[in-house]
């Protein structure tokens, strides 16, 4: 008996509850996952909703299965764009006695009828969920959503009318749900005119007022976004850095700088200092105008007032400083003065810094920041590191040499897959470079992949392989061409 019972306590001092529980993890998820796959077979696409339904009730083969929310909102997930599927998976859980449908899920079928159009099914759903009390807020913003993006708009105001039938309230945040959906739409005007007839009796704060500035500046009326601001002061509601900053990057995408500088002095008077994002925006619009030193005196301005610079920050500085030539400075600000800000380079970075030096021709100083990329741990290159370095490849003629270096290193060593833009760069290239050969072999490597390749690109190899005497390659590209 003792010997027995020392057995049987080792046995317990070895169980271990977290790999049981693991183990336990494992199991439901692969049930999770045949059940998936049993539902998706019987479930044929584009059919009538009411046949699907039918068919799954009468399949004794998923009658065994595990209804759960997870399996739901995956099936639904699977089938967001095929609604029918969706709604007769979602009606064939409803038809189950001992199964509830979350609001989680309620959810995601509303959407996806939304999203397809299937407005009158969704407002089928929209009422099942009154009747649970499962509308929520979030709810709401969706139907709104689909609304008007179907350029229903009158629809959504009169979901917010029907508000309280719904089980909620209409207040000020339901307002700017409503007001916000239809200024995302740039359904503007609408939106102004509901806000002056609903501000009688729900108080604006200064979200509504932001909601409506950037709705003015997405449709390009910026003066009707700054005449917002002083309606705002006078609802008590404080302009905030959003506020002002929606419109500078309005009048930066005008290239309206007088503005911009008019609307930074008046942050200032109002105590309001710009933000680190208001300054790259400011800096950002001044480089793409080709006004450099300009751009360079926004980080003068931006040091004076003690704000911060971020990893974005500095790779629009050393962008600007790129195109204006004064590459010493970039590097310096790349080398030196992002370590001494406690900045972390990014990809973006080090892709602007390769960039540059490939733009002047400073190839080896390009591989440089590669490898110094590699070496830091910070990040990795991704496709477009690697566009600079081969568009330099044929700028050298360095093909055989270079090129298969960069193809090797993208593929082998970063494992990054070729895609439409590279693979046509690449045989742009090799083709002006009479490698006729190899760009047919990429050619036909890129369509093995289901990359359709562009119309210019097929024409130019075309004409490279006819000249080639290439025949068999003249066939291959002539099939493709016929189906684009």
């Amino acid at each position: 008996m003792a010997l027995a019972s020392r057995t049987l306590f080792s046995s317990i001092t070895t169980y271990h509850p977290a790999e049981a529980g693991d183990f336990w993890h494992k199991e439901q998820t692969q049930d999770l996952t045949r059940s998936v796959d049993i539902l998706t077979t019987k479930i044929g696409k584009g059919n009538n909703e009411d046949d699907i339904l039918q068919s799954l009730i009468s399949d004794e083969g998923v009658n065994g299965i595990h209804l759960s929310e997870n399996l739901i909102n995956r099936l639904l997930f699977r089938y967001k764009d095929d609604w029918k599927s969706a709604l007769a998976i979602f009606r064939w859980a409803s038809s189950h006695s001992n199964f509830k449908h979350s609001q989680q899920s309620y959810d995601m079928m509303v959407d996806i009828l939304g999203r397809m159009k299937a407005m009158d099914k969704m407002r089928e759903i929209l009422e099942e969920m009154r009747q649970e009390s499962l509308i929520t807020l979030d709810t709401i913003a969706k139907v709104m959503r689909r609304f008007v993006g179907a350029r229903q708009w009158k629809d959504a105001v009169r979901i917010f009318d029907d508000l309280q039938f719904l089980g909620l309230e209409k207040n000020t945040e339901s307002m700017n749900v409503l007001l916000d959906t239809l200024c995302k739409e740039k359904f503007v005007e609408q939106a102004r005119e509901i806000y002056l007839e609903l501000k009688h009796y729900i108080a604006p704060n200064a979200h509504t007022f932001n909601i409506l500035i950037h709705g003015w500046c997405n449709i390009r009326r910026v003066e009707e976004a700054h005449w917002t601001i002083q309606e705002m002061k006078g609802y008590g509601c404080r302009p905030c850095v959003i506020s002002y900053s929606t419109i500078i990057q309005c009048y930066c995408q005008e290239q309206n700088f007088d503005r911009v500088y008019d609307l930074l002095d008046e942050m200032q008077a109002q105590n309001c200092s710009p933000n680190v994002v208001t300054y790259t925006t400011i800096m950002c619009a001044l480089a793409k105008a080709e006004k450099f030193d300009e751009a360079l005196q926004v980080v003068e301005r931006m040091n004076a007032v003690g704000c911060r610079p971020d990893t974005l920050f500095f790779n629009s500085f050393i962008y600007t400083l790129g195109r204006a030539g004064r590459i010493d400075d970039a590097t310096y600000v790349f080398k030196v003065a992002m370590p001494k800000a406690n900045v972390a380079p990014n990809t973006s970075t080090y892709n602007s810094m390769v960039s540059m030096f490939c733009y002047y021709a400073r190839e080896e100083r390009a591989f440089g920041i590669l490898k110094e990329m590699e070496k830091s741990g910070l990040c990795k290159p991704d496709i477009q590191t690697f566009h600079p370095l081969i568009k330099s490849c044929f700028k050298m003629r360095e093909i055989d040499t270079w090129l298969n270096d960069i193809l090797n290193d993208m593929v082998n060593k970063y494992q990054i897959g070729l895609d439409l833009s590279t693979y046509s760069l690449l045989i742009h290239g090799l083709c002006r470079a009479d490698r006729c050969k190899w760009a047919f072999d990429l050619f036909e490597e890129m369509v093995d992949q289901d990359i359709v390749p562009r119309y210019k690109t097929c024409r130019l190899l075309l004409d490279e392989v006819k000249q080639k005497n290439m025949y068999q390659a003249v066939d291959k590209i002539d099939v493709l061409m016929k189906k684009l």
